[in-house]
């Protein structure tokens, strides 16, 4: 028998035992049971019949391990899997026989499950590290943060799209710190809506990171609300980086407009051609019986001088057809050393008698020595003459348009600056003037492709171009080309 200070330190020891211990009847009344399940339980156990007290229940619960000891008077485990009960109410997951010989006097319900116990530290570890090597392997970055927004998981691949380390973001950054402004709280409030998708989810919403830099990084984002028991408890994301798809779909955009400059041009040069063989003829005859007239006959000097203007005029048609065809010819791209001041004048020749600029005075200040350039001369042509037909459009006809060349031997670049006198470029208009189809013109006076086109070919030239309005008014496009034999090369192969 044991003895008094004995009972009393088992009993201590009992009450001190952070989990509920109960002891029932045959009848499942509560004969016992340690402080713990009676502050839990918070009212007077003894007595109760324990389904009732516990869960509110007139009949023993079911799978209930007690009833197993009552038939088998051996300890029982209750099967939790297709219980109805909240697994984190349940106060009997385990129960054994109090004996006396073999008879059973009671039992105790326990709320935990002594034999499953040995092992489950082991096989927790194993399963935290293979859950850990899941997220941080993942190809896309995944970030969990709790209700107060305080990172709790943060991946390798989160690290290298964002530029924080991973122990740096679990121990400084708050997931409202990932998204720009109000980011955060307008991702929560489409996670908390139907609108998207299910209630607590959201896939493949497109948004905006920032980086440790402040770059803003643009993502495809799938996210979920973590619940526990209805109540929200944290949330997590998957991102997936969009900058090498979007850098794709540019350069795919890119060619597209080039296939589309390209049948517009072949279109253009095959109408130039049968102008031309319309023209040419007429022309002829012109010329012709124009220097007939004034070989074989005596003229006054009047009617001599007006036949010569004829002739004139005939040959300056001819000339214009001519290039005309030029420069509407297709052709593949061809790379060659260029001479960027005949490119120029060619296309002044072309747009000086238009109408357009009967009121803008031209001023050329084109280098005499200027090195060649490796380029196109048929793309380059175009890129000029949508420049300055541009710089016309903008002055209205009206004001100075200033063509400069200069030869940047050191940095092995030709420079050509294009300015106009007009009202300039709106600073919201600037950052998006080389973009596709974007235009400030009335519908059906633009496609928005000039200038994309412009930026696509000089960049195929491996130059530079930039544009900056001009102090006291006005536009100046810089166009920065290599010098043939110089270090920067273009497509000698053709495209």
């Amino acid at each position: 028998m044991r003895k008094d200070e004995e009972k009393k330190h088992l009993l201590r020891a009992l009450d001190a035992f952070k989990r509920k211990l109960i002891v029932i009847s045959h009848d499942f009344d509560v004969l016992a049971a340690n402080s713990h399940a009676a502050v839990v339980c918070s009212e007077n156990l003894i007595g109760q019949r324990c389904h009732k007290a516990l869960y509110g229940r007139e009949t023993p619960c079911p799978n209930c391990p007690a009833i197993e000891v009552l038939k088998n008077r051996e300890p029982a485990l209750r099967d939790i899997r297709n219980s109805t009960l909240n697994s984190e109410r349940i106060s009997c997951l385990y129960s054994y026989p109090v004996k006396c010989g073999d008879i059973t006097e009671a039992m105790v319900v326990l709320d935990f499950e002594f034999p499953s116990l040995e092992g489950l530290e082991e096989q927790l570890q194993r399963s935290n590290a293979f859950f850990r090597r899941l997220i941080r392997s993942a190809v896309d970055g995944v970030i969990a943060a709790d209700k107060s927004g305080k990172i709790i998981i943060f991946n390798d691949a989160a690290a290298e799209l964002s530029g924080y380390g991973v122990e740096e973001a679990l121990e400084n950054l708050n997931i409202r710190d990932v998204y720009p402004g109000d980011g955060a709280y307008e991702i929560m409030r489409k996670l908390r809506s139907t609108e998207y998708g299910d209630k607590g989810k959201l896939k493949g919403f497109h948004v905006d990171v920032v980086a440790k830099s402040g770059e803003l990084i643009p993502i495809s984002l799938y996210a979920s609300i973590i619940y526990e028991e209805d109540k929200e408890i944290a949330t997590i994301g998957f991102f997936h980086d969009l900058r090498e798809r979007i850098k794709m779909q540019k350069e795919l955009e890119k060619a597209q407009i080039q296939l589309m400059q390209s049948e517009k041009m072949a279109s253009l040069g095959k109408l130039a051609a049968g102008v031309a063989h319309q023209l040419n003829n007429p022309l002829g005859s012109i010329t012709l019986y124009s220097k007939l007239i004034m070989e074989e006959n005596e003229l006054s000097d009047s009617v001599r001088k007006d036949l010569q203007r004829i002739l004139k005029d005939a040959q300056r048609c001819r000339d214009t057809v001519k290039e005309l065809l030029e420069f509407a010819r297709q052709t593949r791209q061809f790379m060659k050393p260029t001479d960027i001041n005949v490119a120029i004048s060619r296309t002044l020749f072309l747009l000086e008698s238009q109408t357009l600029f009967q009121n803008i005075s031209i001023q050329k200040n084109l280098q005499s020595d200027l090195p060649l350039v490796f380029g196109d001369i048929q793309q380059l042509n175009h890129v000029f003459m949508n420049i300055i037909l541009n710089a016309a459009q903008a002055m209205e006809g009206k004001g100075t348009l200033m063509i400069e060349t200069v030869a940047d031997v050191p940095n092995g670049v030709v420079k050509i600056e294009i300015s106009d006198t007009g009202p300039g470029i709106p600073m919201d208009v600037m950052p998006h003037i080389f973009d596709p189809f974007f235009t400030t013109k009335e519908e059906g006076k633009g496609t928005g492709l000039g200038l994309s086109m412009v930026y696509g070919i000089v960049q195929n030239h491996q130059g530079e171009i930039r544009a900056l309005n001009r102090e006291g008014g006005g536009t100046c496009f810089f166009v920065e080309l290599p010098i043939a034999g110089a270090d920067k090369r273009g497509d000698t192969g053709g495209n």
